[in-house]
């Protein structure tokens, strides 16, 4: 056993091998966390449509107790049996509490299940290729779909960096010094595979959604270059840790209310952020295809746009690829204007110089809580506002937010000359 911890510390302290375990733990965390959260989302999604429209099914939905019958009466399955387990009156406060929870019908399960029977119904579900396809294509649009936003999430900070008796470690897969370019160029491959899939199908509406979702997704991330430039312009660099790294000293980009962001610059900048935020999370929608900018597979339009032709895990790959987009563009959000991992005032130096491990561990939490509140508001915004019209889709891009972001860096150009 000595022997077998020695041959590894000598592994680790080769700089060689410890980037490449390094990298592959962070890829596998990056991977899991990505796919965990495409699952949250579609239980998320159910959860909050539920909520807002006041209905049963995934808020309520649980295993009823009849399937228990069985096994005893239902007065004795499962909750009488639990009370008098623990000496609780039948009709105290704690069995009215169960029946308020409706314990006494079913296990609530919070509809957690749902997203699991989603998943084998579509895994299971036959899948069918139409013989006029062109099949090469039709194949690989899906993969061009999904691929993307996994390989986009490598240069997301995490959380900060930390330093070993082996060598130190960036909390993000790739720390590059082109983080934003990175994620707009792989991201944009996305619309290849919406063109393909709209092509290759050789049918009308899948061919009409295909070059819809061309025409918006490039012209929207126009727009959302523009749009973060003012940012950059402010914090002067293009590394997505430094950029994090420079919000938990000096105040997050909407939140400066701490460091360097108490002074009268940083305020004034606050206003061309703000603009910067909300064209940025806006075309964050529109590129992955969320509402009211969804007119890509709008089915009261066309059917069910570029996947109508697509079935099972094909069909599957599309929405995971769209949810996602969702959680990559909400994790930039987060990243570029809320701080990212920083937990904020002062807590993350604090808690660095007391030990760095649970540092660590705390703003991963942080950015994953940031990470869930923006998934809300997506979902949000898809049940809370009406679909766009086409032509609306495209004059906003055009005639508003273009303009308005161009105007947006003269602006932040004229603040940081004029106020020191």
């Amino acid at each position: 056993m000595e022997c077998f911890w020695t041959w590894c510390c000598d592994i680790l302290r080769n700089p060689t091998w410890f980037y490449l375990l390094t990298t592959v733990a962070k890829l596998a965390l990056v991977f899991a966390v990505i796919l965990a959260f495409v699952v949250l989302s579609v239980w998320i999604e159910r959860r909050v449509a539920g909520w807002i429209q006041d209905r049963p099914g995934p808020n309520r939905a649980g295993l009823p107790l009849f399937l228990l019958r069985p096994f005893g009466s239902k007065k004795e399955q499962p909750l009488a049996g639990l009370l008098h387990f623990f000496g609780c009156p039948p009709d105290g406060r704690i069995a009215r509490l169960c029946r308020w929870l409706r314990l006494d019908r079913e296990i609530p399960t919070f509809g957690l299940i749902q997203p699991c029977l989603d998943g084998g119904k579509l895994f299971l579900k036959q899948e069918i290729t139409p013989s006029y396809v062109r099949k090469f294509y039709f194949i690989l649009a899906p993969m061009l779909v999904l691929g993307p936003p996994l390989v986009a999430a490598a240069v997301v900070p995490f959380s900060s960096g930390v330093s070993t008796t082996f060598g130190d470690i960036s909390m993000c897969v790739a720390n590059l010094s082109i983080g934003p370019l990175w994620v707009f160029a792989i991201s944009g491959l996305s619309v290849y595979g919406l063109t393909l899939a709209g092509w290759s199908s050789n049918s009308k509406y899948p061919f009409l959604g295909g070059l819809r979702a061309t025409a918006q997704l490039i012209s929207y991330e126009v727009a959302m270059g523009l749009s973060v430039i003012p940012l950059l312009m402010v914090f002067g660099t293009l590394n997505l840790q430094e950029i994090v790294t420079s919000q938990a000293t000096d105040g997050w980009t909407l939140l400066p209310l701490w460091g360097g962001g108490l002074s009268i610059q940083r305020w004034v900048l606050w206003i061309p952020m703000a603009l910067s935020f909300l064209m940025f999370a806006t075309c964050i929608f529109a590129e992955a295809n969320r509402t009211p900018f969804d007119m890509a597979e709008c089915e009261t339009d066309l059917v069910g746009g570029y996947h109508t032709e697509y079935s099972s895990m094909k069909f599957a790959s599309f929405f995971m690829g769209e949810y996602a987009a969702m959680v990559i563009g909400s994790a930039m959000v987060v990243t570029l204007f809320l701080g990212g991992w920083s937990i904020g005032f002062g807590a993350d130096e604090a808690l660095a110089t007391w030990n760095q491990w649970v540092a660590v561990i705390c703003q991963f939490i942080v950015f994953l809580v940031k990470l869930l509140a923006f998934i809300f508001f997506f979902v949000w915004v898809r049940w809370t506002l009406p679909r766009f019209r086409w032509d609306q889709v495209m004059k906003l891009c055009w005639l508003v937010f273009i303009e308005l972001a161009v105007a947006n860096i003269i602006l932040t150009a004229l603040i940081l000359y004029y106020v020191k």
